[in-house]
């Protein structure tokens, strides 16, 4: 493959804090991605929208390349889209209608189809078992999941590696933390594992959801605030005690665990673990794992006892130490071993 490669980068997302509505999970890990991979000296050509111009008025044309034609690249990476009804399944230039999934089908015609190497980051399980990529040989399927489908190749998200060594246990916890339970994601397939870990202890401590909930009938109690800016999220795990790691079914089943763990760690928030997770001792601290609402309910005041204390700094130390699995640089070794492994596709 060569000492540097030139990688068309497909992602429907932001680089910056973006903007207020906007979700986007990618937003903390994917910087470090992109700066990892330039360090490591590759070159990168962003290949959609630059939608932090666009949308958010943040230019970062002077350190990024973005190109809406078709480049030549050597290998193309997809942060994998998927038909979502009434947004980009729609004719473009209808109201509400974003270009992400046609713009990723010109790309898969015009590089994949004629040969290209292609890193396809299924990031949120959206590819088909039978999708006839998963069949070509310069298709590498990559997952975020301990244990992928089969042919898939584990890809974490990744923790920067600086960030991760210089964090300091004792100096989170001394934090003013007047806020018992937080948890920060939208409703998006979260229900169960939502009514089961964390709306019953919701009952007994004071708490907030931050995030888009829109069916929230069978939760009176708990107190919503809508969605929040990116920049507004680390400063809310700094404020609170702990916080819940609710998945999907089909994250649980694969141990695929999102960026809400190293936010909240790094932040100093404890993460308490529901077991159904696959792995969850993979993740984070047997101490911290519950097996329902009212297990959660009790681990929480039992936090509120303990915290600032020598205990404390102890458990938010094994959830760092336990973010190793996703360090950077390992991710980025992933990578590179995908690139090389396609290296006799490539022209150097």
């Amino acid at each position: 493959m060569g000492d540097q490669v030139l990688i068309g980068y497909s992602f429907w997302g932001f680089l910056g804090t973006g903007t207020h509505d906007t979700p986007d999970g990618g937003r903390s890990h994917r910087r470090p991605l992109i700066d990892g991979l330039r360090a490591r000296g590759h070159e990168i050509v962003f290949l959609q929208h630059n939608r932090d111009l666009d949308e958010a008025g943040h230019d970062l044309t002077g350190t990024y390349r973005w190109d809406a034609g078709l480049p030549t690249i050597d290998a193309l990476f997809l942060e994998w889209r998927w038909p979502i009804d009434g947004r980009n399944t729609t004719v473009c230039g209808t109201v509400g209608h974003t270009c992400d999934l046609h713009r990723q089908q010109h790309l898969l015609a015009h590089y994949t189809d004629a040969g290209t190497p292609t890193l396809l980051w299924d990031k949120d399980q959206q590819l088909p078992a039978h999708h006839r990529l998963r069949a070509m040989n310069t298709v590498t399927v990559c997952e975020a999941a301990l244990h992928p489908t089969s042919g898939a190749v584990r890809l974490l998200f990744p923790v920067d590696d600086h960030t991760l060594d210089t964090a300091d246990p004792d100096a989170l916890i001394g934090l003013s933390r007047n806020l018992p339970l937080v948890y920060i994601g939208n409703q998006y397939d979260r229900d169960e594992a939502f009514h089961q870990y964390f709306a019953p202890a919701a009952r007994s401590h004071e708490h907030v959801v931050a995030g888009k909930w829109t069916r929230t009938e069978r939760w009176p109690h708990v107190n919503y605030l809508g969605r929040l800016g990116f920049d507004h999220v680390d400063r809310l795990y700094r404020q609170a005690l702990s916080t819940v790691l609710l998945l999907p079914d089909r994250y649980q089943r694969t141990g695929q665990m999102t960026q809400r763990l190293a936010e909240a760690v790094l932040a100093g928030c404890l993460p308490l673990t529901p077991t159904t997770i696959r792995d969850a001792a993979r993740f984070t601290p047997p101490a911290l794992h519950v097996t329902g609402g009212d297990h959660t309910a009790t681990m929480i005041t039992e936090l509120r006892n303990i915290a600032g204390s020598a205990r404390h700094a102890d458990l938010l130390r094994g959830c760092l130490d336990q973010l190793d699995l996703f360090r950077l640089s390992r991710q980025l070794e992933v990578i590179d071993r995908v690139l090389d492994a396609h290296a006799g596709c490539v022209a150097t």
